[in-house]
């Protein structure tokens, strides 16, 4: 696996990204979660990438405004022009509380030219 492989992002949860129970909305968990995968896939294929599909999404605990939301986005698996990208999500309060799990998925993605059509994985074949 190179370095490219896998990323970490980290969000602080706000107000504006909460439903109404105070708790992240699930839409953007899963906004959050497709950028992750969107940006392990680009520097793993050294190309522009879309999603193809998203596979299963667990939210297994909810996440609270003001805390803390560390995505880990890593390619598990290359084909010719496709990737898949899992992500998992642990969240954790600002004063440094238990870290927890709270959701995790997988995406494919698959890596375009610049007319959108797919493309090799890897250095420009052009």
């Amino acid at each position: 696996m190179t370095p490219e492989s896998e990323i970490r992002m980290i969000e602080m949860i706000f107000p504006e990204q909460a439903n109404h129970y105070g708790t992240l909305f699930g839409g953007n968990a899963l906004a959050l979660m497709a950028k992750a995968a969107f940006v392990a896939a680009s520097r793993h294929a050294g190309a522009a990438v879309v999603m193809a599909r998203s596979e299963r999404v667990d939210f297994t605990t909810p996440i609270k405004v003001g805390e803390m939301l560390e995505l880990v986005a890593r390619v598990s698996r290359t084909g010719r022009s496709s990737m898949t990208v899992e992500v998992k999500g642990s969240a954790r309060s600002i004063g440094g509380a238990r870290e927890r799990c709270a959701l995790s998925g997988a995406f494919e993605m698959v890596a375009v030219d610049g007319g959108g059509r797919p493309r090799p994985v890897g250095p420009d074949v052009s």
